[in-house]
This record gives C-alpha cells, sequence and structure tokens, in this order.
C-alpha cells in the first residue's frame, strides 16, 4: 500500500479540550465521509483515499432495457447482446474500433445473455429462453449452430481446442460442441441452473450454479469437484485469475452453511462481510430480465426487485482455500472482472457502482454509471475495460489511464449556530499533480442561490483562512487535477476550523425546594485543573459538539435538615459551554439583592434559612459561560423565582382551656401563625401517645384554627393536658393544661 499522508488542521492541542465557542474542528477522512458527497470522476476507497477514477465514456446506447454479455474479437470489434421486456427483444450489436455501432443481428427471442468469440473471429450469440446458440456471418446473418434443446443459455466459453462449452438452465447442464457444430451434455450438475463459466489455462471449467450456490471445477475429463458451496444462492460471475485463484460473485440469501474463512476488513460496519446468511431460501432465480412484467421502451427505467441477502465475493486460492473478500448489504453483483493491473473489479446494481478489490482489506468505489446495473465487465485489449449495462442497456469503455480532472463536493456541514469559519488544509499528496480545495457557505440547509460562491482556490496542504462568509453550514468541494504523467493525486482528509457564535445561556425554570430539607454535599474535585476526554469507538473522528444542559431537571434525593431550604433550576448552553452560576435573594420590600453564593457550577443549591428573619424571598440565579469563554467574550443569562416564605418562627397557641364536664374530658385552644397555614394539631393525655386533631372547620388551610376536643375523661382526679401544633413549615408549639 502506498505511504499516503492524512490531513488535519494545526491547532493547539488544548483547544481539542474546549467547548463549542473555542476552536472546534469539522474532519473528513473516512469512506463514509466522503460518499456521502457527490463524487464527480472521482474514486474513494474504504481506506478513506480520494483519487482519480479512470477515464470513462459511454460508447454505445442501445435500443434493448438490457445488455448482458460482452465479447470482443481479434481487430478489436466489440460485441454486446441484449434484449428485454419493452425493446425489440434479443439483438446483438457491434462496436467498431472507431465507436461507430450497428444491430448486426436480430432474433425472435426475448433476449441474447452469452456471446462468444472463436479464434477465427466468429460470433456466437445464445437466446433466451427456449433459445439456441446461433453463428452469425460476418455480415451478421445468424444460422442455428446448437439448439440444446433447454429453457435457459447463461454463458459461453471456447477452451483451447476451440470447443464450445454452454452452461443452462433449467436442468444445469454444461453442454461440449465441437467446431462442426456437433455436442452434447459434458457434464451434469446437481442444480437448476449453470449460472455462470469460465475456462481456466489447463482447460477446466469453472461453474457458479444456482440454487445451492455452488462453485465447481469441472475437468477436461469430464470429472466435476465442488470447490466450494457458498452461503448465497446464486453464483452470478466467476472468473479466473492470472495466479490461478478463482473469483466468484455470490447473491441472495439461502440456508447457512458451513463457515466460510473471512478476511479482516476495513470496510464501513454497514458492510463487513457476514459469515451465514440468516434469511430464509428464496424462489428460483429466474432472469432479471424475466421478472419484469411493465413494458418499458427503451429509454425507461425498469424497477428491479431487491434480492436479500447482498452480495459476496469469495476467492478460492490455487491451493483450495476459500476466503470471503468482499460483501456489501445492498448492492447486488452481477459481473467481476480483472483490470491490467489483474486486480478484481466488480460490476454492481442497483447504483450502477463498479468497485475494485485493492486488497483483502481495501476496496475502492471506482465509479458509478448513469444507469442503474452494472450487468456485465469485459477486459478487452490494451488495457481497455468494458461496461454493460441495464437499466438502460449501454456500453461503457473504462481505461486506460484516470481522468484528468475530478471533483467531490462535501456533505453540508451543519454548525448548528451562527459561525466563523477559520482555517481549511489537507493532508494529500499531489504526485506531480494538483489538489484545491474550495468552500462556500450559507445560511439555509443546502446549497442553493442564496450561498456564497465558491471561494479562491486553496492549493498548499498547510490550508489557508476560509474565506466564506460567516454562516451557519458550510460545504468544502476539493478538485483533483492528475499531473503531465497521468498521475493522480491522493487526498485523505479534510479538516476545516470553526468557532461558533457565543450565545448567552438559558435559564428554563426556577424552583424553591421544600423547606427543611438540603442537598447532599456537592462532589469535591481534587484537582480542579485536570481536564480529561471521552475518546470515541476507534476509527472515528467526530469532535462535534453538542449543547449543555445542566441537570436541574434530574431526580435529586435531599436530607432533612432542620431549617434548611433550597433551589434548583434547569440551564442549557446552545455552544455546549460550561456553565457557573450565582445565586442572590431579596427579602420583600428591599431594593438590592445580597450575595446567597457564586462560583457554583451545579444547578442547585441549599442554605441555612434560619439566619434570614421570617418573611417573603425571592432569588435571582445568575448562568454565565465565562468558563468557556475568553475574557470579556463570556455571555450571561438570569431568571428570577417567584416568591417564598422564610419561616423558622413556630405558631402560637392561646386559649388553651380543659374540663371534666358529665365524665368528658373538653379541650379548647387557638393555634395562630404569622406567615404560614396550620398543618398539624395533637392532644396528648397524661403523658400518653399523641393523638392528631381536627380544627373546628375540619379543614387545616388557614393561619388561624380553634380547636374543641371531647374525650372520655381517664381515672382519676387530676389530668395533665399537652396540645402540639405545626405549620406547614414544619415549626411547632407545645402548651399544658392541668385539671383538677
Amino acid at each position: 500500500m502506498k505511504n499516503l499522508i492524512r490531513l488535519f488542521v494545526a491547532i493547539p492541542a488544548a483547544a481539542l479540550l474546549l467547548s463549542a465557542t473555542n476552536t472546534e474542528i469539522w474532519s473528513q477522512s473516512e469512506y463514509e465521509d466522503f460518499t456521502k458527497g457527490s463524487l464527480k470522476k472521482l474514486s474513494v476507497s474504504s481506506d478513506g483515499r480520494i483519487t482519480l477514477a479512470p477515464r470513462f465514456k459511454e460508447i454505445f446506447d442501445s435500443a434493448s432495457v438490457y445488455l448482458w454479455a460482452l465479447a470482443e474479437d481479434s481487430k478489436g470489434n466489440v460485441y454486446a447482446g441484449g434484449g428485454g421486456p419493452g425493446g425489440p427483444g434479443a439483438r446483438v450489436y457491434q462496436i467498431t474500433p472507431d465507436g461507430k455501432s450497428q444491430t448486426l443481428a436480430e432474433f425472435e427471442d426475448l433476449e441474447v445473455h452469452a456471446i462468444a468469440v472463436d479464434k477465427h473471429d466468429r460470433v456466437y450469440a445464445a437466446t433466451s429462453p427456449d433459445g439456441k446458440v446461433y453463428r452469425l456471418s460476418p455480415k451478421g446473418e445468424p444460422e442455428v449452430f446448437f439448439d440444446p434443446k433447454t429453457k435457459y443459455i447463461w454463458g459461453m466459453a471456447f477452451n483451447s481446442k476451440g470447443e464450445l462449452f454452454i452452461a443452462t438452465g433449467d436442468r444445469g447442464e454444461i453442454y461440449r460442441v465441437s467446431p462442426d457444430g456437433k455436442g452434447g451434455v459434458f457434464y451434469k450438475t446437481a442444480e437448476t441452473h449453470a449460472r455462470s463459466l469460465a475456462i481456466d489455462p489447463q482447460d477446466n471449467l469453472i461453474v457458479g450454479t444456482e440454487p445451492g450456490g455452488l462453485i465447481i471445477r469441472v475437468a477436461p475429463n469430464g470429472a466435476g469437484f465442488v470447490l466450494y458451496q457458498a452461503p448465497k444462492r446464486e453464483i452470478t460471475s466467476v472468473a479466473v485469475a492470472k495466479n490461478g485463484a478463482i473469483y466468484a460473485v455470490g447473491i441472495g440469501n439461502k440456508t447457512a452453511q458451513a463457515p466460510l474463512t473471512t478476511v479482516p476488513s476495513t470496510r464501513p460496519p454497514a458492510q463487513q462481510p457476514v459469515t451465514t446468511p440468516t434469511a430464509p431460501p428464496t424462489q428460483v432465480q429466474q432472469p432479471r430480465t424475466v421478472t419484469q412484467t411493465a413494458p418499458v421502451t427503451a429509454q425507461q427505467t425498469v424497477s428491479t426487485p431487491s434480492i436479500p441477502g447482498g452480495s459476496e465475493v469469495y476467492r478460492i486460492e490455487p491451493d483450495g482455500l476459500p476466503l470471503k473478500v468482499w460483501s456489501h448489504t445492498r448492492d447486488i453483483a452481477y459481473a467481476i472482472a480483472f483490470d491490467s493491473e489483474g486486480r478484481p473489479l466488480i460490476g454492481t446494481g442497483n447504483k450502477g457502482t463498479v468497485y475494485r478489490l485493492d486488497s483483502d482489506r481495501v476496496y475502492t468505489e471506482l465509479l458509478k454509471v448513469p444507469p442503474t446495473q452494472v450487468t456485465f465487465l469485459f477486459a478487452g485489449r490494451g488495457g481497455k475495460l468494458y461496461a454493460a449495462t441495464g437499466n438502460v442497456g449501454k456500453v461503457y469503455q473504462i481505461g486506460p489511464g484516470l481522468e484528468e480532472e475530478g471533483t467531490l463536493e462535501s456533505d453540508i456541514f451543519d454548525a448548528k449556530l451562527f459561525s466563523r469559519w477559520g482555517r481549511i488544509s489537507f493532508r494529500g499528496k499531489a504526485n506531480q499533480g494538483r489538489i484545491e480545495i474550495e468552500t462556500r457557505s450559507g445560511n439555509m440547509d443546502r446549497p442553493e442561490q442564496d450561498w456564497s460562491p465558491w471561494s479562491a482556490p486553496i492549493t498548499s496542504p498547510e490550508g489557508a483562512e476560509v474565506t466564506s462568509p460567516p454562516a451557519r453550514f458550510i460545504q468544502w468541494r476539493v478538485r483533483l487535477s492528475a499531473s503531465p504523467a497521468g498521475d493522480s493525486p491522493v487526498v485523505e482528509s479534510v479538516d476545516l476550523a470553526y468557532m461558533s457564535r457565543n450565545v448567552p445561556p438559558v435559564l428554563q425554570a426556577v424552583e424553591i425546594t421544600p423547606a427543611n430539607y438540603r442537598f447532599p454535599p456537592q462532589t469535591v474535585v481534587s484537582n480542579p485543573s485536570a481536564r480529561n476526554i471521552t475518546l470515541p469507538p476507534i476509527g472515528r473522528t467526530s469532535r462535534q459538539s453538542t449543547p449543555s444542559t445542566s441537570p436541574g431537571s434530574s431526580t435529586v434525593s435531599m436530607n432533612y435538615a432542620k431549617g434548611y431550604i433550597g433551589a434548583r433550576w434547569a440551564a442549557s448552553d446552545q455552544n455546549g459551554d460550561d456553565l457557573i452560576f450565582t445565586l442572590e435573594i431579596r427579602g420583600e420590600g428591599e431594593t438590592e439583592w445580597k450575595l446567597l453564593k457564586d462560583k457554583l457550577t451545579e444547578s442547585r443549591f441549599s442554605w441555612d434559612s434560619t439566619a434570614f428573619p421570617d418573611g417573603e424571598y425571592r432569588l435571582r440565579v445568575t448562568a454565565s459561560d465565562s468558563p468557556s469563554n475568553p475574557v470579556g467574550q463570556a455571555l450571561s443569562a438570569e431568571l428570577v423565582s417567584e416568591p417564598f416564605l422564610i419561616d423558622n418562627t413556630p405558631p402560637a397557641i392561646t386559649g388553651l382551656t380543659a374540663s371534666i364536664v358529665n365524665g368528658n374530658l373538653r379541650v379548647a385552644f387557638r393555634a395562630s401563625d404569622a406567615l404560614s397555614i396550620i398543618q398539624r394539631a395533637e392532644i396528648s393525655v397524661n403523658g400518653g401517645e399523641w393523638t392528631v386533631v381536627d380544627p373546628v372547620t375540619k379543614l387545616s388551610d388557614s393561619r388561624r384554627e380553634d380547636y374543641e376536643v371531647v374525650l372520655p375523661a381517664p381515672p382519676g382526679r387530676e389530668h395533665t393536658v399537652a396540645v402540639r401544633v405545626a405549620d406547614e413549615y414544619e415549626n411547632e408549639s407545645v402548651a399544658k393544661a392541668v385539671v383538677r
């Protein structure tokens, strides 16, 4: 792997520990980051490298909805076969080296699914369903070469002796046909479809099947051997590398099979390989074009049903060891081929993506074709690679060489608040080419006409100050230009510094807590200057701050403490700043606030109210974001509580009388309080248990209550009667009377 440098913004390390109103970094360095943006003529690897894509151009636009097969003769003529519902039916097209194209042959069947060219440059086309193998004259006149009398013909290939092998469906048979058109069944699989076919240099057939997902090697003598039973049900394509390794593409879920050795991967989590699928078996896979029922024109697109289970690529080493080297949970792989350096390329739907396997750990999203499906890949002469597509049927040339220029517009970054932009820098390697980065900003969540224009380009990796105006949203665009020798620059990350405009904290509510309770002591920090950070999961780089919120609304336990009273409040800061609080108190009729407590870091406080005269008071809470902002830039907010009482004086008991009347003990008294309601009254006779008594009104809802109690007189001639009353602040008074 090339030793590539990574992008970063050079800022003081301490800045990373500060909150949102200090320097923050928007960092983009992952595959997921870059693929969220808009790529034009650029490729992105799974380890986060941006490079120029291979040259890519459309060379043919057919009238067919699907093109399923490609081949090339010795003169460089490319042949494409296809068809599908809604189009003109089965056809073979010819594209000459100078770019001219023509319909070479037409058939009465639905589509051409396989094409082969022999060593004499004769073209063979197989039609489906219920089709035959035709040999075309130089003028395109078809003649039946071989009729396998089966439903589907999926693939054809010539061995070194000029014998044609035909992979078929409905009975899963492989036919061998001699150059004179005579042949028969060479090998019969135990499957419904011999779905894909390749021939290695030793003339062994490599066959992929459906629905068992088998990869079979058939020797020249017809002896078959299953190399691997894949977890997927359909092997859509097989190919043989120069070193003899076999690559196979599997799609669709089926019942679980024996585990496969899986190569560790650095791919995004959504695309990590899975050892065994869990979805239930699907129906037998029929030809993709046959499943389409709605007629369409050649310029319409056909919606292809999704195939559960995604795709996997397997490599079977020359010694027979099977490895899973790539998987994707959504894309459906149809084709595999090799580029000029021998790296496997995978053609997929339903987003038309071509992937390149750079190693067992890294792959590259090479390019996207406008049609939604890459149905066939073919390595031609001179380093050219051809891609056939479906929805609609076109032929593209990939390479040789790279694009001269490409761009990536990043995803839109939301700073959450109006922000000032700092330095933008990138880490990469120009390789004698050029890397340019530009920015634009705005206050809408999408870059429409009311955003700023793109800034002047920055070309130095060290970066420069962003000149786009302060705003809430920003976007960057990187442009890569090839070197004179055609080498691609490489970009690995882009970092942009920003500082959100400081906004004042918000105090949502202040609540006075019940009297005679206090909060537990605050946690003492042994080293107030120490700072801690929490690292994200490995491989993640997000340092985006989130608005801070004080824990004022959380559940808090309080301890009983006579004479104490407290308050708690809810505060937040959109910048995510740390907050500090000041608490002041003012009595009714007073004009100035008196400091109760400052430098509070928790949004609660309790104090001994016995140091204050009884009366009505208010609290004022001031929240400041000064811990997170330079001197002179801090902002604050304040909120005043509703009035509350401090009452530490017990109620008065007056008019207490007690007498014996007709054998009953009669007790009467009045309880009154200057500030609060009489909450409870009790009576005890001769030191007995306290008994709750109701006021005359039966309701304890006033600062003055009268009580009259009649009890059976206890034995004896002298009795001691005690009464106890309490107000709502739990201040108690006791009085007694003696009855003789």
